[in-house]
């Protein structure tokens, strides 16, 4: 059985139509809207891909997945009890499953998401709320790779967590880092990585090396072979997965 493969995240890809949302989860606007997955396990309710669809409003919900997304195009608009936040291209936010919502778009938005539809019966801890992604917060030192995977001096490492979900699963934030290179390994989670600086080098050892850079987006499942190579200072944006055994 082969292994997994690192997905780019491509903002032009081809998108299929998807089954149209219903007119009790649509209060004006279009129902229609496309998308695609790169990535989906039904067992554990996670999905990552991109989608897009034409200005709409829906109805008050209580918004019912976890859901990261990064804008590419166009404005979202979340409309709380109390509050409104605007997210734009170039932006990026998560939205806690349970939270009293209205989703509106003025116009055409396309975005990539990762969602995980939790059916632990788990709720979040409140007071639930759109969380804005901001790429300067201020980062706290965090614990680095072990001398034992490292073909380098141990980094220098900090992160910001923004999210984590009921189920302890599910964490979202920003992590920078000083230049390291990586041994081989098998990844130990699935993680959605956006890079706001710097540049890596991921090699899978069987002869395919991809490099990134700030404003790329690439999602490693769970598994999947690869050596990290880092030079200067890097920061992203993590969208992580650690399914519990």
């Amino acid at each position: 059985m082969s292994k997994p493969a690192i997905i780019p995240f491509d903002r032009n890809a081809k998108m299929q139509p998807w089954p149209e949302f219903s007119e009790a989860e649509i209060a004006t606007g279009t129902r229609a809207h496309s998308g695609h997955a790169w990535f989906e396990d039904k067992a554990l309710g996670l999905s990552a891909g991109i989608w897009e669809q034409g200005a709409n409003e829906s109805h008050w919900m209580d918004y019912p997945v976890n859901e990261f997304m990064i804008v590419l195009e166009g404005e979202v608009v979340m409309v709380e009890e109390g509050r409104t936040v605007s997210i734009k291209a170039g932006e990026s936010f998560i939205i806690p499953k349970g939270l009293r919502c209205r989703w509106t778009q003025p116009g055409y938005v396309k975005k990539f998401f990762v969602i995980h539809d939790d059916a632990s019966g788990l709720k979040n801890e409140g007071p639930l709320k759109t969380i804005r992604i901001d790429p300067a917060v201020k980062l706290e030192p965090s614990t680095p790779p072990t001398e034992a995977v490292l073909l380098s001096p141990v980094p220098t490492q900090h992160a910001h967590d923004y999210f984590t979900d009921a189920t302890g699963q599910l964490n979202i934030g920003i992590w920078g880092t000083t230049g390291y290179t990586r041994k081989l390994i098998d990844f130990p989670r699935h993680e959605l990585m956006h890079l706001l600086e710097g540049t890596v080098t991921m090699d899978d050892g069987a002869g395919t090396v991809q490099t990134f850079k700030a404003g790329d987006t690439f999602f490693v499942p769970l598994g999947t072979p690869n050596a990290w190579k880092s030079e200067g200072y890097l920061r992203k944006i993590f969208v992580i997965f650690q399914p519990k055994t």
